[in-house]
């Protein structure tokens, strides 16, 4: 009989087929030992916090000091003068007091944590001594900054139509989104200063300059930015000593300009609409999805190879619809043509029951018997009509008595 012998030194490894991740086992001496998987690493994301905005002046430098007088009764709400205005804003040749720098100025402040704040006007001229402590936001405008249709990104009231000299806040019956810049000093490179400049404020959607007349238009592609480039770039100057003159611009009569407009519109309804529906909606009208893509072409296809019908006969709805699905619901369409036909012919002959009949009519006033009538409807009674008189060709034409 054969005896088994156990060898304690011997080891059984098993075949080296796994992963690096995967553990490794080893028996030896009756023992199973498990190595330590490797270590992976893990990235901390480290977040920034946000700084506090800045004073931009020394609040001990700040006077509260009324205006100069410009009018005849001030404004105790608005601290200003009004009424009569003895000299003209856009005459002024005097230098802005301050200027924004959006790389060192802006922070958070007490309106972060307000939803819907303003805005700093006082910030935006560059002129601010409140920094963290203010009650409105010192930053840019944003997309998702949107503010009602009566006030601007400030706060400020806006009124029905323009000022005459195009100036001021601004008018709720017109989304205007181009600022024009007046007092240019003309160079060789005034194109790539002004965009240079005004591109600080906000994303810029077109810039036109005329350097014949020392004028710019500068469109933005958001209201909010151009509010805001119109008070931050008031009184500036540009690389020169100019003293900037900014109004809002007049409605542009380029047929191509009101073009882009009404694209630009149809876009935003667009995107709102997008918004509203769900994603996967949105997806499988606009072909992004795969599956729905692979639906509709065999949908579509209506059993022929290698075609597709377009939108226009896809979507199609009414009788005479391709799509199966575009015909659901109108199939009895002549049946319910019929049935309004009917309709019509009861209500027509119960109108008939309901009027009397010739003979009560007689009998309720009229002079004639049901007999008289009856012969005078089959009888063909032929009437002469008497000649018309000739009219005379001499100096009184037409001139006759009724006696005649």
């Amino acid at each position: 009989m054969a005896e088994v012998v156990n060898r304690p030194d011997t080891a059984v490894n098993l075949p080296e087929m796994a992963s690096e991740d995967s553990l490794a086992l080893t028996t030896t001496k009756n023992t199973t030992e498990v190595t330590a998987p490797a270590e992976k690493k893990v990235k901390k994301i480290i977040r920034r916090k946000k700084r506090p905005a800045r004073a931009q002046v020394d609040p001990a430098t700040v006077k509260s000091e009324p205006p100069a007088q410009t009018g005849t009764t001030f404004n105790i709400w608005y601290n200003k003068w009004a009424g009569g205005d003895k000299e003209d804003s856009a005459m002024s040749q005097t230098h802005a007091k301050g200027r924004c720098n959006i790389a060192l100025d802006s922070g958070y402040t007490k309106a972060d944590g307000h939803p819907g704040a303003f805005f700093c006007l006082y910030f935006a001229r560059g002129v601010c001594h409140k920094g963290q402590d203010c009650d409105y936001l010192h930053r840019l405008p944003g997309p998702y900054d949107i503010f009602p249709q009566n006030v601007d990104c400030f706060g400020r009231d806006k009124f029905s139509d323009y000022r005459d000299d195009m100036g001021g806040v601004g008018s709720f019956s017109r989304q205007n989104r181009t600022i024009y810049v007046g007092r240019i000093h003309v160079s060789d490179d005034i194109e790539e200063i002004v965009a240079r400049h005004f591109a600080e404020w906000g994303p810029i959607e077109r810039i036109r300059v005329l350097s014949n007349r020392g004028i710019a238009f500068v469109t933005y592609r958001d209201l909010a930015n151009a509010e805001f480039a119109k008070e931050a770039m008031a009184w500036q100057s540009l690389e020169g000593n100019e003293i900037l003159n900014l109004r809002w611009s007049l409605p542009d009569p380029n047929p191509m300009a009101q073009k882009r407009e009404a694209r630009r519109i149809e876009e935003q309804a667009a995107e709102a609409i997008r918004k509203a529906l769900p994603a996967e909606f949105v997806a499988e009208i606009e072909g992004k999805d795969p599956e729905a893509r692979k639906r509709r072409k065999i949908e579509s296809g209506y059993g022929l190879e290698g075609y597709e019908a377009p939108d226009e006969v896809h979507f199609a709805r009414g009788p005479n619809a391709v799509n199966p699905r575009g015909r659901e619901g109108f199939e009895l369409e002549h049946e319910q043509r019929l049935m309004l036909e009917a309709a019509e012919q009861e209500m027509m002959q119960e109108q008939q029951y309901d009027q009397p009949p010739p003979q009560q009519q007689q009998q309720q006033g009229g002079i004639f018997s049901s007999s008289t009538l009856a012969a005078l409807q089959g009888a063909q009674v032929a009437v002469a009509s008497k000649p018309a008189p000739k009219t005379s060709t001499g100096p009184l034409v037409a001139y006759d008595s009724d006696s005649d």
